[in-house]
């Protein structure tokens, strides 16, 4: 939690409730419905925490963290590791969400209201918090931030639910009015994503010089394909962190990584291969911290306009063929559930029927083959640089060509494959992960890049998706009857249509020493520092 407050004992019961339930997303008990907590009382929903107290916090030391990917200012918001722990730690958000539940936590807003006609949110807002240039915190802030990320240059998967927020009362300094298009039944998600930017330093913000935010740390420098660095914010509003700093080593290959680990050179690495996660909790020398809550799925995309994979036959057969369990257990080591769909067990859009819909059956899957005939050659792209694709892609070509399906593996680096996903220009088939399940149903349909109804990355239309993917967006209760059948006729469609077909669902995991304790993340799978220290 990002703050040194003891919480009263009622607040805190209602705290570990909330995180123990199911729940969709809404105002703390639907339209109209403000928040438990004042403003001596509130605290970031620290979402899970990473061990054990770990004994007496100590003060001092500087964490060292290490990843594949690198800063890519144009691309801040997509949110790889590496702006990950930007976000996580130099910005703040509106509101937070427990690990397993969808009901909004306080935090740069402490309470709110939403109008019954859900076209209105009030929030209040924080008035002891500020930059780190030291300029006071308030409504204005909260507008220009929504503004930028609704802004599509910036390349923000929730740039249309931004978009959805049409005006702003501002006329207070610690108050603010989101006036909305129409009811957005994912406007919490938006509130929980949205870092909340320094208007004054946004062109350093735009080139990576700078990243000026109101969170428990101050950025220091970005060294291009070197590092990260970080430094404590003593004025944080939660109370100041105990680590003096904290640095991101940016290491392309996952096997360096759990080498610098071994050696003592890092204190925790984010891309290791389940199997190399695997073998260092076994040696009893390290800790694996697993995300739980921010759930990330892998799975198989197809261009559905490649003259091959227009046949949904096709695609049918594919997801009979592809061997989920021996994905979840090879490469995963265990770590990974079987899925059809990409909604964790707490969202009001998961079926466990609808989940086992499609299971390995060879049979089928040629039998389909067959019916289509001669199949040419099918591309299947990854991620090099990401030791689960990798050998997912390896399973599924041999899942694919024991059909009659014959692959051809196509290799790519993060640049090009965050293009073409963007772009829906992938050639054929690709496999690699996608998050977002974690949120609001509608969400995945309007916002994340591989199921956006309006334009995805598989190249598919559908009146019937779009008008299902607007049913559930545009519903002021996420559980009415009508906002359940809508997420009802997205599930039909994914599995009827399978133009992304799911493998596996699983938390991301961290390894670290046993000394670092006091880790919790976000939602969003970013590390939150605040209360993190070294005992070492």
């Amino acid at each position: 939690m990002r703050t040194t407050k003891a919480l009263p004992l009622a607040l805190l019961a209602l705290l570990v409730a909330v995180a123990m339930v199911s729940s969709g997303c809404g105002s703390n008990g639907g339209a109209g419905a403000a928040t438990a907590a004042s403003a001596d009382e509130t605290a970031t929903a620290g979402d899970n925490a990473s061990t054990d107290a770990g004994g007496t916090p100590t003060d001092g030391g500087v964490l060292k963290l290490a990843t594949s990917f690198d800063v890519d200012p144009p691309t801040f918001f997509t949110g790889n590791n590496a702006q990950a722990f930007i976000a996580g730690s130099v910005y703040d958000r509106l509101i937070d969400y427990p690990p397993d539940s969808l009901e909004p936590q306080p935090s740069l807003a402490k309470a709110w209201k939403l109008s019954k006609d859900g076209k209105a949110l009030t929030l209040q807002l924080r008035d002891d918090v500020t930059f780190h240039t030291g300029r006071k915190f308030t409504s204005k802030d909260v507008q220009f931030s929504i503004e930028q990320y609704a802004d599509p240059k910036r390349v923000a998967q929730f740039q249309r639910t931004a978009a959805a927020v049409v005006g702003f009362d501002t006329s207070k300094p610690y108050e603010v009015t989101l006036k909305l298009a129409h009811p957005t039944s994912n406007i919490f998600d938006l509130l929980a994503t949205v870092p909340i930017l320094d208007r004054r330093t946004i062109g350093e913000f735009d080139t990576g010089k700078n990243f000026v935010g109101t969170g428990p740390f101050e950025f220091v420098s970005w060294t291009p394909g070197s590092k990260v660095v970080l430094k404590a914010n003593k004025d944080y509003w939660g109370g100041a962190p105990h680590l003096e700093g904290a640095e991101l080593e940016i290491v392309p290959n996952s096997q360096t990584q759990v080498s610098q680990l071994r050696a003592g050179q890092v204190d925790g690495i984010y891309d290791a291969s389940f199997v190399d996660l695997q073998s260092l909790e076994a040696s009893g020398q390290f800790q694996l911290l697993k995300l739980i809550g921010t759930d990330r799925a892998l799975y198989v995309g197809a261009n559905v306009e490649s003259n091959v994979l227009k046949d949904p036959r096709l695609r049918q057969a594919i997801a009979y063929a592809v061997d989920r369990d021996r994905i979840a257990n090879d490469v995963f080591r265990g770590f990974a559930t079987p899925i059809n769909l990409p909604w964790p067990s707490y969202s009001p859009a998961y079926s466990a029927k609808d989940n086992t819909t499609y299971t390995l059956d060879t049979d089928k899957a040629k039998q389909l083959v067959g019916e289509i005939g001669n199949v040419p050659t099918v591309p299947l792209s990854y991620v090099a640089e990401s030791p689960n694709a990798s050998a997912s892609a390896q399973i599924i070509q041999s899942n694919l060509e024991a059909v009659g399906i014959p692959v051809k593996l196509e290799p790519t680096d993060v640049a090009q494959a965050t293009k073409q996903l963007i772009g829906g220009e992938y050639p054929g088939l690709w496999v690699t992960e996608h998050s977002f399940g974690q949120f609001s149903p509608s969400t995945l349909a309007v916002t994340a890049y591989p199921f956006n109804a309006e334009q995805n990355a598989s190249n598919f239309a559908s009146p019937a998706y779009e008008k299902a993917a607007d049913a559930a967006w545009e519903s002021p209760e996420p559980k009415s009857p009508a906002a359940l059948q809508a997420y009802k006729q997205i599930n039909d469609i994914l599995l009827k249509d399978l133009f992304l077909i799911e493998l596996v669902d699983f938390d991301p995991v961290v390894a670290a020493t046993p000394d670092l304790h006091g880790v919790t993340w976000t939602k969003r799978n970013e590390l939150d520092l605040a209360n993190a220290y070294l005992s070492h």
